[in-house]
């Protein structure tokens, strides 16, 4: 209901999602010999392997911490492509609710989806946008659940009104990041 589907409709589309992203998972080339926690074989072989170091510098630069790769790594693929399906279909009935019920633009109704809801993916990634609204890396997504969480309950009107002043949720939660609130 939170995102617009009725119960039935829901269920239907988390069905759905599992079998996309067990489809996907499958034809996936993901080696055979992968450790079943991964995120603890990336952290053992940091210091010894120069690309896993650079990758996970990077992600550094962005605020992530060991214990978000673990998080994020330790989960199986078809988990994370759960959760990655299911941001995609919320950040969707937030899209077409502001282009059907708000009457906006695809651009304006874009800007409002990426106002009011974290994006995630590559930090490099400046083709949809750039500076502090570039997309957050994965390993973040459970932090930024959190935060919201707490944020929403402790004062939402106040939350509120920092997303709106900030120009993009990405950019509100890398200043939290900064601050080291998140």
């Amino acid at each position: 209901m939170a995102v617009g589907m009725s119960p039935p409709k829901a269920r239907s589309t988390i069905r759905d999602i599992i079998a996309e992203a067990r489809e996907e998972s499958l034809k996936e080339d993901i080696p055979a010999d992968l450790p079943d926690r991964v995120a603890d074989f990336l952290l053992e072989r940091e210091s010894s392997d120069e690309k896993i170091k650079s990758s996970l510098a990077k992600k550094r630069k962005e605020g992530v911490r060991d214990e978000d790769i673990q998080w994020w790594f330790n989960m199986d693929d078809l988990e994370r492509r759960i959760l990655l399906k299911l941001d995609d279909v919320t950040r969707h009935a937030l899209f077409t609710k502001l282009r059907e019920e708000d009457g906006l633009s695809e651009g304006e109704a874009a800007k409002g989806v990426r106002k009011s809801y974290p994006v995630f993916g590559d930090p490099d990634d400046t083709t949809v946008a750039t500076g502090e609204d570039r997309p957050l890396p994965y390993e973040l997504k459970d932090r930024i659940r959190s935060f919201v969480k707490k944020r929403m309950q402790r004062d939402p009107e106040a939350f509120k009104k920092e997303i709106k002043g900030s120009s993009s949720f990405n950019a509100l939660i890398r200043r939290e990041v900064k601050e080291g609130n998140i």
